[in-house]
């Protein structure tokens, strides 16, 4: 299908290509996080400068371009880009607009290819974990743009569920930390996506499969997180199914994560795990060789995900802790639009600045914070 030529998209992918030559050269390469065809995303780094203001238009267009170039240069459903995108974006649809219609119908295709292989290969390295993110992708935009379940959307949550394993968590491959690091996660993203679909709960299609869906509930409320993050993840299941959490572990996991805020307001994903607990353990020598293992700077993924769950949990955003997360999020944003945040396996993409990007989204939406971007030609959403 071939797009409109879009001004104003083409003028934002120019300011991003613009971009490359000052903050590849802090990298020491020429390198691109996001690039196929039309779309250049400079590489991800630390030295990227901060915006003078923050912009909400640019943070979008990196997610749809992001998303966009992944979906076509790498065919593949990730938990780090596309799957994230799904995940989130759908839900600020009343303040930015619809998400990618082309991230959508790759996601439908994806699910096809999905249905075409054995039960055992879908059961296999990291694919029940992606299955996950495809179906929690699409019950998202059912809920936030359909308000409906949509045939592909269940197909998807009936695929899920039969990759389930036997303890009721969803495989993976605990390679690439923290998005592909552990079943626990995959169960958290598989819960999401049931919890996200209009009205499934409650159908029949649920009924026949109650016995797989019953598994994942009791994994959750029976398994103890691995990790910080896990109990990050959990609580922001809990926000939607309060029954999985006691009150008492509920306000431990608050004060846990109140309690790992930093001085500056931020939070930072290395605080969250001890090296050796994220996944295998196969990262430790690479966290414990960065020099400020002791004290790691705030990110984007960690503060925009930990001051959102902890809204979604209740407590409110006029909280002291929030409003200095709201601050730290304002004022940390970098040039392109997305929150640098150091990848927690390998120097090279810094994929994480992606859901490192949603996640601040959320937040500021959920503390009523995003006002959405002007149009010159007066119409309510931005074109990207």
């Amino acid at each position: 299908m071939t797009e409109e030529f879009n001004p104003r998209r083409m003028i934002a992918l120019w300011l991003l290509a613009f971009t490359v030559s000052s903050i590849t050269k802090a990298n020491g390469a020429n390198a691109y996080q996001y690039h196929h065809e039309e779309i250049a995303i400079p590489a991800a780094s630390g030295g990227e400068a901060k915006r003078k203001e923050f912009s909400l238009s640019a943070a979008l267009t990196y997610l749809e371009e992001g998303a966009r170039a992944w979906s076509r240069k790498r065919q593949c459903v990730s938990c780090h880009t596309n799957g994230s995108y799904l995940l989130t974006r759908p839900s600020l649809t009343e303040i930015a607009g619809p998400p990618a219609s082309d991230v959508r119908a790759f996601f439908e295709s994806e699910l096809t290819a999905f249905q075409s292989q054995t039960n055992e290969a879908l059961k296999q390295g990291i694919t029940p974990t992606q299955i996950a993110y495809l179906a929690a992708g699409l019950a998202n935009w059912d809920r936030h743009l359909n308000h409906d379940l949509t045939p592909p959307t269940r197909a998807a949550l009936a695929l899920m569920l039969s990759v389930q394993s036997k303890n009721g968590a969803f495989a993976n491959d605990d390679g690439w930390p923290p998005l592909e690091s552990s079943e626990y996660q995959g169960a958290t993203v598989a819960a999401l996506a049931l919890l996200a679909a209009p009205d499934w709960l409650q159908s029949s299609d649920a009924a026949t499969q109650a016995d797989q869906i019953d598994r994942l509930w009791n994994y959750l409320r029976d398994t103890p997180p691995p990790h910080d993050y896990g109990r990050t993840l959990l609580l922001w299941v809990a926000s939607q199914k309060p029954d999985l959490i006691q009150g008492a572990r509920r306000d431990r996991i608050i004060k846990r994560l109140l309690d790992l805020q930093r001085p500056d307001g931020g939070w930072s994903i290395r605080s969250f795990a001890t090296p050796e607990r994220w996944g295998r353990g196969n990262r430790v020598e690479k966290l414990h060789a960065e020099g400020n293992y002791k004290t790691p700077e705030s990110d984007g993924h960690q503060t925009g995900l930990t001051a959102f769950v902890l809204m979604k949990a209740g407590v409110p955003s006029s909280h002291p802790a929030i409003q200095k997360a709201l601050a730290w999020l304002q004022s940390n944003q970098r040039e392109s639009g997305r929150w640098w945040t150091r990848s927690l396996n390998t120097d090279k993409f810094h994929f994480i600045t992606y859901s490192g990007t949603c996640y601040p989204l959320m937040a500021l939406a959920e503390a009523g914070a995003l006002i959405p971007p002007n149009n010159s030609d007066g119409t309510r959403f931005p074109k990207y």
